[in-house]
């Protein structure tokens, strides 16, 4: 099933403009296609609020009466901030030791958040797309990122070691199954995992799309998306000296492992720096002050860069989209930015073309990141979904 969710929109234009910097365009009729099961078109997607957000975006209600009706079924708001009830260290390798945390209801629907990058890390915003009550929340850096050790370490980090860290955490907190959550590298993440695990998997949220292909890094780091944000792209590209242009994630790689910890730091910022001036549709300046951050750049650009350079450790370019047989019979949603630039939309609409069974959601007026409103919305809705689902036994 495709959907494209209407830009949320009601009242005058000139309320609505006051509210929106860019250029308004009036919401079209929906164009109903055939759905499947029990789907609606999205909910009315209002206010969002989380004490981890900034962001003073607000969507606008519409009114399309099949809108209301699943507006009253699905919060689409995000959930206020909480603490985790239990945290740890999980020793995963004689290198690597992995933090964690549990937060919402010890005895709620488990619920693995597969944050981006790789190398980002988790935050306390995370916990804020699941229902607190209902949930079972779990969270966890992966390796060399966030609060986990050693930081930035490269070594023993490969696609195929997530996979089995996740499977170890997994049992550790004696969870025989459990949703799974992932945007960005975490759906290329989440797909890897459920492939390799479909029995431990109940359902599948994901969003902006990523399958790690030759096309997709060109597109982000050849030139492609230079054509959006040049002003962005120059500080990068300046960074590398003209005979080395060729092959920019290469030149990258280079700095990233120098044994100049100064040279490192440098590259690590304007790496982390290109990919934050991108990640929205309206560039979110308090996103782009982390990449100023030494300890998180660095992790971000040495750990995606090392996965980058060594084609995400997988078999094959069209591995996980070739894979989709072992995970089609499991509940699964995309959520896809209709203007993603770090993750363009033709790869969600690959993955929707070879597996049509899952529910697909444009949204329209979004770029990368969850935490723009429509995204955020999106995602919210169908873990209330996915609730609703489960509390009734359909899922």
């Amino acid at each position: 099933m495709f959907t494209t969710l209407p830009i949320p929109f009601s009242g005058s234009i000139t309320k609505f403009l006051a509210t929106n910097s860019r250029s308004f365009v009036p919401p079209l009729p929906r164009l109903h296609l055939p759905l499947r099961g029990n789907h609606r078109p999205p909910g009315t997607y209002r206010s969002l609020s989380c004490a981890e957000n900034n962001s003073s975006s607000t969507l606008q209600q519409y009114s399309y009466m099949e809108s209301l009706k699943e507006s009253q079924e699905y919060n689409s708001n995000l959930y206020p901030h909480i603490e985790p009830y239990s945290s740890g260290f999980l020793k995963v390798s004689d290198i690597h030791t992995l933090y964690w945390e549990q937060s919402g209801n010890p005895n709620g629907h488990p619920v693995v958040f597969l944050h981006g990058g790789p190398g980002a890390g988790t935050s306390a915003s995370n916990r804020c797309f699941f229902d607190p009550e209902f949930y079972r929340i779990i969270l966890f850096d992966q390796r060399g990122a966030g609060k986990s050790t050693p930081h930035a370490c490269l070594e023993e980090n490969t696609t195929w070691d997530l996979v089995d860290d996740i499977e170890k955490l997994r049992e550790h907190l004696e969870i025989p199954e459990w949703q799974v959550f992932g945007g960005s590298w975490g759906s290329t993440l989440a797909l890897a995992y459920s492939q390799s695990h479909p029995d431990k998997v109940t359902g599948i949220i994901l969003r902006g799309i990523f399958l790690l292909r030759k096309k997709e890094l060109d597109w982000f780091y050849e030139g492609g998306a230079a054509a959006i944000f040049p002003d962005a792209w120059e500080p990068f590209r300046d960074f590398i000296p003209e005979n080395e242009r060729d092959n920019f994630i290469v030149a990258y790689n280079k700095r990233l492992n120098s044994d100049d910890i100064d040279v490192q730091n440098r590259a690590a910022k304007i790496w982390t720096t290109w990919e934050l001036m991108t990640a929205h549709l309206m560039q979110n300046e308090e996103n782009i002050k982390r990449g100023e951050d030494d300890n998180f750049s660095l992790a971000f650009a040495r750990i995606e860069n090392h996965y980058f350079v060594n084609k995400g450790f997988l078999p094959s370019s069209s591995q996980l989209l070739d894979n989709v047989d072992k995970i089609r019979h499991i509940k699964t949603v995309i959520v896809q930015g209709r203007y993603d630039v770090c993750c363009p939309m033709m790869s969600a609409w690959d993955l929707h073309k070879a597996w049509p069974e899952a529910e697909f959601k444009v949204i329209p007026d979004a770029g990368h990141s969850a935490n723009e409103p429509g995204i955020a919305a999106a995602l919210v809705a169908t873990n209330e979904k996915f609730k609703s689902l489960l509390r009734s036994g359909a899922a």
